[in-house]
């Protein structure tokens, strides 16, 4: 109990951390991924081969080397941001492929009538993506975007890797410290990260159930 009472206040900094690289890279994925799903399926086929490129690229990179550029290569070509705003963008951008594939499937599942009928009363292409798709496809495309910030939420661990002290790199620090107690340092951190997916599951859960019924 004790050693629990030591590590705690350097487990909560850590489990602050996390939170944030979760949130921000979270909206930051989210935006990216939104632009490049409408991207895929734009009219444009500049923009479509620019959208399927990027997805490619960035989805089949480990995001252990994405981190690696952001970390060592970027500050090379002059970028001066620290370690922690350099883990963000490397998150961002190895998350975003994901949740463009995630809003794109949601985006197939509309009707292709809705497009057409928006098209025929005038709509441009980003009013009928914006106005009439992505509202019908948002009921499907919540609950395979919260999976993706669950995994999210997990791939913040690799951060630790780079200078950065989250969660996991705290959980690093107090196994090293306590050495005889590693069990139980281990297992409060991973109900830290439970505190987070356990949540985000159920909400996904709960979503999926009122999209099947309205369907």
């Amino acid at each position: 109990m004790d050693a629990l009472i030591d590590v705690t206040p350097l487990y909560l900094q850590g489990f602050s951390q996390t939170l944030i690289l979760l949130a921000v890279s979270g909206v930051g994925a989210f935006v990216i991924g939104v632009i490049v799903a409408a991207m895929r399926i734009s009219p444009v086929p500049a923009l479509r081969v620019f959208a399927t490129v990027y997805t490619e690229i960035f989805r089949n990179i480990p995001l252990l080397l994405v981190l690696f550029f952001c970390a060592f290569v970027l500050p090379i070509l002059g970028s001066d941001l620290d370690f922690f705003s350099l883990a963000l963008v490397g998150l961002t951008l190895y998350t975003s492929p994901f949740v463009a594939e995630a809003v794109r499937s949601g985006i197939n599942g509309v009707p292709v009538g809705q497009a057409e009928a928006a098209r025929s009363i005038g709509l441009g292409f980003g009013q009928t993506i914006g106005l009439v798709v992505l509202p019908q496809a948002g009921r499907m495309v919540v609950p395979p975007l919260i999976n993706v910030f669950i995994a999210l939420t997990k791939n913040t661990s690799v951060a630790g890797a780079f200078f950065v002290d989250e969660l996991f790199k705290a959980a690093n620090t107090a196994t090293r410290d306590h050495g005889n107690q590693v069990l139980l340092m281990l297992l409060y951190a991973a109900a830290l990260y439970l505190v987070i997916t356990v949540p985000l599951g159920l909400i996904a859960g709960v979503i999926e159930k009122k999209v099947r019924v309205l369907r």
